[in-house]
């Protein structure tokens, strides 16, 4: 039995951490937004590495674009993990190489002049390793820069990094015309529907076996389960399929980095079930979406239940792309604490700036998503557009919820709508407020399905006033 000195230490330890708890609560509803963006991001610091430089030409590595330097940059990134950590110095010259797999404790640096180019004979990203196709989990090609349960990683430097994916490696995957498929040409249709059934079916991971055989495209620069990352300054160039792609991670740092790559499902840079996570100064010019924040996809992001939270967009711009800032529609993990400041988003082929895509076979909860003072030349389609009918529609159980999209001080030069926003009737899209935005060359009138609580305070569209 408990001494009564026992049960007045529980009572007690219980009622202080109720306190604790209840004071953190009340400190944080407090906060404004974006207050609370502050309180997340003011101590977020990227890795650093010891003072010792591993040069992969002194491991063999020749720069014209030629010879195969897969075991230079393996035997490097070995050595300086080993010695403690420090950076993998890429010199100026081209230098041919398979999937790079960083450790712990290794910077890979790309002098300005020197370019990675990757192999483009599928065999070289074998073995298959541990990844997730389109928010699921599978093993699969190795992405071309990988790493898998580190710490402290980066990819750094002025450099080039080049996928040499084309119209007649990778792309034609992806069973598009337009994207050098042909009716003879093997495509990633049955692959990726014979992985969303492995998944649903509850198959482990370890057996969904894809890689040699198959048409499922690997990511250009995946991290998966990893902490403390930062890429920073690169310039990446036609890859395969997603660029900058870390997943249940922690404290990511994207900066400074240059995309421009127009394949298919070419998205820029997808935080998957991550926190903490810092994207600026970047510039992305896509053939899919500049940034989508994902969280996995139906049943097995479910499974893995893990929400991508604390993600903070500063100081980018986007010009191509399906959408500037999209959430989903991988998202069944659900997703909060988005931020989007001070970015620039203008061309004809953007076709939204803000997006968040669901439905009922996705799920998930989106909450609390901030944009502010961003500047829309041209989109094609909406400046905000939130749609729970996305691909299947309303055909599952698993009914999607999203509150809490505060936009203000957004200016739009011209798009088709200013918001469209689509919804259930049973899950109604709650708490939009749009405050102190004008939006031009507008097209048409605002799409409004299963609302509730919009709020407009000081929007202007076509210079007028809305009520």
């Amino acid at each position: 039995m408990k001494t009564l000195y026992q049960k007045f230490l529980q009572t007690t330890l219980a009622i202080t951490g109720f306190l604790l708890i209840l004071t953190v609560r009340c400190h944080t509803e407090d906060l404004s937004g974006w207050d609370l963006a502050e309180k997340f991001f003011q101590n977020m610091t990227p890795p650093v590495f010891p003072h010792r430089q591993f040069d992969i030409t002194d491991f063999g590595a020749v720069g014209d674009g030629l010879q195969d330097c897969s075991e230079a940059l393996r035997q490097a990134i070995e050595k300086c993990h080993g010695s403690g950590g420090g950076s993998v110095w890429v010199p100026a010259g081209n230098y041919l190489t398979g999937p790079i797999h960083l450790k712990s404790n290794v910077n890979l640096i790309l002098a300005k002049e020197a370019t990675l180019l990757f192999s483009i004979r599928t065999e070289d990203y074998l073995p298959v390793v541990y990844t997730r196709f389109e928010g699921v989990e599978c093993m699969n090609y190795s992405p071309l820069i990988y790493a898998f349960e580190a710490e402290n990683i980066a990819v750094t430097g002025a450099g080039l990094l080049d996928g040499q994916a084309s119209l007649e490696h990778w792309w034609p995957w992806a069973g598009k015309p337009e994207y050098g498929s042909s009716a003879d040409w093997p495509t990633q249709f049955e692959d990726r529907q014979q992985l969303f059934q492995m998944a649903e079916s509850g198959l482990p991971v370890e057996e969904r076996i894809f890689g040699a055989g198959h048409y499922l495209r690997p990511n250009f620069i995946q991290f998966y389960r990893c902490k403390n990352i930062l890429v920073q300054d690169i310039s990446i160039i036609n890859s395969p399929m997603w660029e900058v792609h870390p997943v249940l991670c922690e404290n990511v740092i994207v900066r400074n980095i240059h995309v421009k790559t127009h394949g298919p499902n070419n998205d820029g840079c997808n935080p998957e079930s991550c926190t903490n996570v810092l994207i600026q100064n970047c510039f992305f010019d896509t053939g899919d979406d500049c940034i989508a924040i994902k969280s996995g996809r139906n049943g097995d992001g479910r499974r893995v239940n893990v929400p991508s939270q604390n993600i903070l967009v500063r100081d980018c711009t986007m010009k191509d792309g399906h959408g500037g800032v999209v959430i989903g529609s991988e998202m069944s993990g659900g997703v909060r604490n988005v931020f989007v400041e001070n970015c620039l988003m203008d061309s004809p082929n953007l076709e939204r700036a803000l997006r968040i895509k669901t439905n009922s076979l996705r799920g998930g909860t989106v909450e609390n998503v901030y944009m502010r003072k961003v500047t829309i030349g041209e989109v094609s389609d909406a400046v905000l557009r939130i749609n729970f009918n996305y691909e299947e529609g309303d055909t599952g159980p698993h009914t999607p919820a999203v509150r809490k999209v505060f936009l203000s001080e957004v200016t739009s030069r011209k798009s088709r709508f200013a918001l469209a926003l689509d919804g259930y009737e049973r899950s109604p899209i709650s708490q939009v407020h749009i405050q102190s935005c004008r939006f031009d060359g507008v097209l048409e009138n605002s799409l409004y399905n299963h609302i509730q609580d919009l709020k407009l305070d000081q929007v202007y569209v076509n210079g007028e006033l809305q009520p």
